[in-house]
């Protein structure tokens, strides 16, 4: 029999009544002769509330850089609670299910509390366990250190987790249930004539991923490419047997027959812009600039350089996640002396909008018709930043919806699946 594995998260485990609903789309795929694992967030919320225990604590001293291991023994408590009541539920139901914590399966992790990666996950204990028909619920976001001290994966980690169990088991696909069914063109909220997309390319959705869609974690989708683990994306608000036309198939490339120009368009306001101006125009200023920047943790995205007239001196200007523009701009003027240059200016009322698709690779013109779509609706571009398959720009935060929607109709987005 094939084997399956099953994500759900935080929205579809927010109560007793979306579990039991939970439960009977696992007990389907059970019925339908998959020997299935299921990956599960905590209850919508409770993560955030605890953190915000922990940070009532104080933080300890010690091992953790995020917190220290006691802060992951706090956090992860949140999914073993919806891993044991989905086990409940389904044993309930008549199937013979069983909750596997973390460090019970185990999955191994760095050391890294709060941010820990996935080292490996030894599947003798799964196999075992989905070989004799049992249901294997297993809390995501959690594992465990080669010493034996539970991890946390950061933000999003049970999406890799789930991906992640699937290549450990070899299962047939990853199926990742969500409060939308599917990935779209764009932000259904920001434009209504979005467009589900029925497969996309894992490269595409690495793009859309890291540069503001909200429905992967881009780890996850990292992993899946790597490993090529095909992921669903579907909603879990539909009954067994509802809606089977729903989904977003991410795969190979070579996968998907129709390949469109552009397949989606992304945006981030989560974005600061900073600029040094008066930068000395010499070998080694640059990498003395973002070593400082790296040093703190700190990751920069686009990057641009203009001479003066004189040719001595240089603007720099580029771009961190909003959250990081204080303690950029602080590192930046403690070194202004070190490094030379006059003054710095932090904008933070920007965001980024970006183009993806596979079809750029073949098409010429993509750019212009980018372009010349913002400039009939005056939207001035800052900084531009180009990969193989997405064109990123920069612009004023107030125009971020108006230039989604001059995009989406530019590309004729609202056509996809006619």
């Amino acid at each position: 029999m094939t084997r399956l594995v099953m994500k759900f998260g935080g929205t579809s485990m927010a109560d007793l009544e979306r579990i039991r609903r939970a439960a009977r789309l696992v007990a389907a795929e059970y019925d339908a002769g998959h020997r299935v694992a299921v990956v599960v967030s905590a209850m919508s919320g409770k993560t955030n509330e605890l953190v915000a225990w922990t940070d009532g604590a104080g933080k300890a001293t010690g091992k953790g850089a995020e917190g220290d291991d006691e802060y992951d023994v706090v956090v992860a408590s949140g999914e073993q609670v919806t891993a044991g009541l989905l086990a409940m539920t389904l044993r309930n139901m008549g199937y013979d299910a069983l909750s596997m914590m973390g460090w019970q399966v185990p999955i191994l992790t760095s050391d890294v509390h709060g941010k820990a990666r996935i080292l490996d996950i030894p599947p003798a204990r799964l196999e075992t366990a989905l070989d004799a028909g049992q249901i294997v619920v297993v809390p995501g976001f959690q594992g465990v250190t080669e010493s034996g001290r539970i991890t946390t994966l950061g933000r999003g980690g049970s999406d890799t987790s789930a991906v992640a169990v699937a290549a450990a088991v070899k299962a047939i696909r990853c199926d990742i249930y969500t409060d939308v069914d599917g990935v779209y063109t764009t932000d259904p909220r920001v434009e209504s004539k979005a467009r589900r997309l029925k497969k996309i390319s894992f490269e595409e959705m690495l793009e859309m991923a890291s540069l503001g869609a909200k429905v992967l974690q881009t780890r996850s989708v990292e992993l899946a490419m790597g490993q090529r683990v095909p992921v669903r994306v579907l909603s879990s608000f539909v009954e067994p047997g509802e809606n089977t036309d729903q989904g977003t198939i991410v795969c190979d490339e070579d996968e998907i027959v129709e390949k469109h120009i552009v397949s989606g368009v992304a945006f981030s306001r989560d974005e600061a812009k900073i600029t040094l101006l008066g930068l000395p125009n010499k070998v080694g200023v640059s990498a003395a600039v973002f070593s400082k920047l790296a040093a703190a943790n700190i990751n920069v995205d686009m990057i641009v350089q203009s001479e003066k007239r004189s040719g001595e001196y240089a603007n720099q200007l580029f771009t961190v996640g909003r959250r990081d523009a204080k303690a950029a701009a602080e590192i930046m003027e403690a070194a202004r002396a070190e490094i030379g240059f006059d003054a710095i200016k932090v904008d933070e009322n920007v965001a980024k909008v970006s183009i993806v698709g596979v079809g750029m690779r073949s098409h010429t013109g993509v750019a212009e018709t980018m372009f010349r779509a913002l400039s009939e609706k005056g939207i001035n571009i800052q900084v531009i930043s180009t990969s193989e398959i997405k064109i990123s720009v920069l612009i004023d935060e107030a125009y971020t919806e108006l230039a989604v929607r001059a995009l989406h109709a530019a590309y004729d987005l609202d056509k996809i699946g006619q």
